[in-house]
């Protein structure tokens, strides 16, 4: 299977290049040769002129190259300072110098836009200084040529204009940006030049005054911008889930989740905003039987369930989109058709009574393949094999499958492209007309108040502002995660 085929890229000094494409495009495949992650079969990679050979991401950074991956890749337990310097630590004879690098940190900051205390815990700091930190690392080892891979995913929209204007400092002062992202209207926002990539292959390269989002999304998948609008209510009376005071707490007694209530009938969609940090993970966990409470009720279907383990949960229609794919969704070294299993391998078609069914298991995940477009060469190749949104979209097809009660969804769209994120919206509100209830958590503001009847915003475990999808903004609602605004409209 060729990954990239007779790609054509040519980046200027001093600019914000964009590249553009849908799941399986060969953009992440690009990007890791990029920064010496692999080595390509054919074809020459050339910096300010000069042809060279990258075999390891320390020949990318020997060459000015870093990389901001979009899992952001840090100890929460380090400060921003200690983060920074792992594994480049700046030395004065046999002693670490840790005044230089502090300082060093704080000239970044200052000259980029992009400052920090160097002193503070990575995980009492916010998710767009974190992105800071990530950005940091690289200029700190004398990056001059940053790839950024979906750099806004978890950001809020102040926290985009943030980034934006650092980026606009960086090509200021002569540094270049390869910006991948999924969000087109970011793209036509930052981008001086997009190239946008299709099936392995360079299709072109376009200004962004020439083009509109529209146009973008036709040249990646050949279809127009998809909406997630949903106007039409499908809400009954019908409670299956209920959840009253929920609190959770660390081993030292730390409020995760502080008397946390909502209630999802049939056919409903509640959406959470936050911005990624305050609670949600935690919720999720909790509804899902991963996390016990310290306190309050879960009431699923008429049964409490507060200590139900999450077997028996699965088993009895609660379906889950993780947050994480690589951590709690995929066996990554599995196969396609043993992934199609997790969670779901004591209900039929993956078992037979007490037995697996193989072919069913099988026969069922080529259907995934098919009603999800999920590229790939066969079911019998391991996850790890497939880009990040081809892996997204056989969760959701194989969290979709059984016509579960209700839906656990965190970043149901995180990483896919603009095709597969109209089939996932769509597969979404065909299954809440037919009665499913959703918890829905994203980072994207648009869907969040496209697909929800109803929102809430969690800040620092607790519900602090509700909001009407019919008249809320995306600046509003950023503005009440943030703990900016009070309530939101």
């Amino acid at each position: 299977m060729v990954a990239n085929h007779d790609i054509d890229i040519t980046v200027r000094r001093g600019t914000v290049h964009a590249i553009v494409g849908e799941n399986g495009a060969g953009k992440s495949t690009l990007m890791k040769i990029l920064y010496g992650m692999q080595r390509p079969d054919e074809g020459t990679i050339a910096i300010e002129g000069e042809v060279v050979a990258l075999h390891s991401p320390s020949d990318a950074i020997a060459r000015g190259i870093g990389m901001v991956h979009q899992h952001f890749q840090l100890a929460d337990n380090f400060t921003v300072l200690e983060n920074v310097i792992l594994g480049d630590e700046p030395t004065s004879g046999l002693r670490l110098d840790l005044g230089s690098a502090r300082r060093r940190i704080r000239e970044l900051g200052e000259q980029y836009g992009l400052s920090v205390d160097p002193d503070a815990v990575v995980e009492d700091i916010g998710v767009g200084d974190r992105q800071r930190v990530e950005i940091l690392k690289v200029l700190f080892r004398g990056a001059r040529t940053l790839i950024l891979d979906e750099p806004t995913a978890v950001l809020v929209p102040q926290e985009v204009d943030e980034l934006f204007r650092a980026l606009g400092e960086l090509k200021s002062q002569g540094l270049t940006v390869i910006f991948i992202s999924h969000k087109l209207d970011e793209v036509l926002a930052v981008a001086d030049e997009i190239t946008v990539v299709r099936q392995g292959t360079t299709v072109t390269s376009v200004l962004p005054a020439d083009v509109t989002a529209r146009k973008l999304a036709q040249l990646m998948v050949g279809s127009e911008l998809p909406s997630p609008q949903t106007r039409l209510s499908t809400v009954t009376e019908d409670v299956v889930i209920s959840v009253r005071d929920l609190t959770l707490a660390t081993p030292e007694g730390r409020l995760l989740l502080d008397r946390i209530s909502f209630t999802i009938h049939r056919g409903e969609v509640l959406g959470i905003a936050g911005v990624e940090g305050n609670g949600q993970a935690e919720l999720v966990e909790t509804i899902m039987g991963m996390r016990t409470p310290l306190s309050g009720d879960i009431t699923y279907d008429g049964k409490d369930i507060v200590d139900w383990p999450t077997r028996r949960r699965r088993e009895a229609g609660i379906a889950y989109i993780p947050e994480d794919r690589s951590r709690h969704g995929l066996l990554l070294e599995a196969s396609l058709w043993e992934n199609r299993m997790l969670g779901h391998q004591t209900l039929a078609p993956n078992a037979k009574g007490p037995l697996i069914d193989r072919a069913g298991a099988r026969k069922d995940t080529a259907r995934i393949v098919s009603e999800y477009d999920v590229r790939t060469p066969g079911i019998d190749v391991m996850a790890s094999a497939l880009s990040g949104g081809n892996q997204q979209k056989l969760i959701v097809g194989r969290e979709m499958s059984g016509d579960p009660l209700v839906l656990i969804a965190a970043h149901p769209t995180r990483g896919v492209d603009v095709g597969a994120q109209a089939a996932i919206w769509d597969q979404l509100r065909a299954a809440r007309s037919r009665g499913l209830g959703v918890l829905l958590i994203s980072a994207d503001l648009d869907e969040l108040i496209g697909l929800s009847d109803r929102l809430e915003v969690l800040l620092r475990g607790r519900f602090v502002a509700e909001a009407d999808p019919a008249t809320v903004t995306p600046e509003e609602l950023g503005s009440a995660m943030t703990g900016a605004g009070g309530e939101a409209a």
